[in-house]
C-alpha cells in the first residue's frame, strides 16, 4: 500500500514517520509495547494451555498439534482462538494494539482472528513463504497482524521474516498444481523471489510485529531448544469486508474495536485468488504447508 494511501488522523501512539514506514515497507516492528507483567501473566496463561495439552493424543478445537506431540515432550504449533480462550487475550487485543491499528488503518477497526504459533527446537516448525490476504479475501487490502513476542527472540528462535515492499508486489497462487490449497508460495515461484533485502523481525519480549495482508512473509526454524510463542492478532479497516468464509471465527470475530461499523464497503480494484471453502473446518498453515488433510480446490 503506498504512503499517500496512509489514513491522514490523529496518531494516538505511533510516529508519522512509524506509519509512513508500515505503509511503503509493508511491515513495522515497533519495540515493548505490552509492559513485562502483562507479558509474564500472558506466559504463565500459555504455560498452562501447554500443560493441558499433554493430555491430547490429536488436534482438537483448541490445539493444533504436530506430528511429534506427545505428553513427555508437548509440541503446540498452534493454540487456536486465543482470543475467546482466556480474557487476558482479548484484553491485550483490544488495548494499546488496537490503538496502534487504528493509527496505520484508520480509526473504524474491525477484529478478525487471532491464534498463537510456537515454535519447538526439532518440531518441523518452518513456515514457506506466503501471502495472508488469500485466506481470508477482503474488499480492500487494509488488513494486517500484529504479533506479539511473548519471550526474547533473535535469530535463531525462528523470528518473523518480510520482504520490504512486496505488499506493492504479486499476489501469488497459493494452491499445488494438483489443486490443493498448499498456504504458501510454489516452489518455482519462491525462487523467482529477491530474497537478499528480507528482513528478520527480532525483538525483546513485549515487541511487536506488524505485517500487511499481502507482504509476503516466512519463519526460520527455531534453533533453540524451548518453545517460541507468538502471539497473533490480525484486524482490518472497517471499510473491508471479508467476502469468502471465515478460516477458523472465534466469538470476536467481526467485532467492532475501535471507531464505529461502516456504512459503505471500499474495494480495491487488484484481484484476490480465492481459497478452498473455509465452511467445513480449517486446520492450520502448519498442516497445509506440510500437505496434512489436503483439501483440493472447490
Amino acid at each position: 500500500m503506498p504512503v499517500s494511501d496512509a489514513p491522514d488522523t490523529p496518531l494516538k501512539r505511533l510516529s508519522k514517520e512509524q506509519r509512513e514506514a508500515y505503509h511503503a515497507d509493508g511491515f513495522l516492528l515497533v519495540e515493548k509495547v505490552i509492559d513485562a507483567a502483562t507479558v509474564e501473566r500472558l506466559n504463565d496463561i500459555t504455560d498452562e494451555f501447554v500443560a493441558r495439552s499433554r493430555s491430547q493424543s490429536q488436534s482438537d478445537t483448541t490445539f493444533d498439534l504436530a506430528p511429534a506431540h506427545c505428553s513427555d515432550r508437548p509440541m503446540v504449533r498452534r493454540i487456536k482462538r486465543p482470543d475467546e480462550q482466556h480474557p487476558l487475550y482479548w484484553d491485550v487485543a483490544t488495548g494499546v494494539i488496537a490503538d496502534i491499528v487504528s493509527d496505520l488503518i484508520g480509526p473504524d477497526v474491525v477484529y478478525h482472528h487471532s491464534k498463537l504459533n510456537f515454535k519447538w527446537h526439532g518440531g518441523d516448525d518452518t513456515v514457506a513463504w506466503h501471502q495472508d490476504i488469500q485466506f481470508y479475501p477482503h474488499t480492500n487490502y487494509s488488513p494486517l497482524t500484529v504479533g506479539i513476542y511473548l519471550r526474547d527472540t533473535g535469530p535463531d528462535d525462528g523470528p518473523l521474516t518480510v520482504l520490504p515492499g512486496s505488499h506493492d508486489g504479486p499476489l501469488f497462487d497459493q494452491y499445488d498444481a494438483a489443486g490443493n490449497w498448499t498456504g504458501s508460495l510454489s516452489d518455482a515461484d519462491a525462487e523467482k523471489l529477491d530474497i537478499s533485502g528480507a528482513v528478520e523481525l527480532t525483538g525483546p519480549a513485549g515487541s511487536i510485529t506488524i505485517h500487511n495482508c499481502r507482504t509476503v512473509h516466512s519463519s526460520p526454524p527455531s534453533r533453540r531448544a524451548n518453545g517460541r510463542p507468538l502471539l497473533l492478532h490480525a484486524y482490518a479497516a472497517g471499510d473491508a469486508f471479508a467476502y469468502t468464509a471465515h478460516p477458523d471465527p472465534s466469538e470476536h470475530a467481526y467485532e467492532v474495536v475501535r471507531g464505529s461499523r461502516a456504512r459503505w464497503a471500499r474495494h480495491d480494484p487488484r484481484p484476490c485468488l480465492l481459497p478452498p471453502d473455509w465452511s467445513g473446518g480449517y486446520t492450520s498453515i502448519f498442516a497445509a504447508q506440510t500437505g496434512e488433510n489436503q483439501t483440493a480446490a472447490q
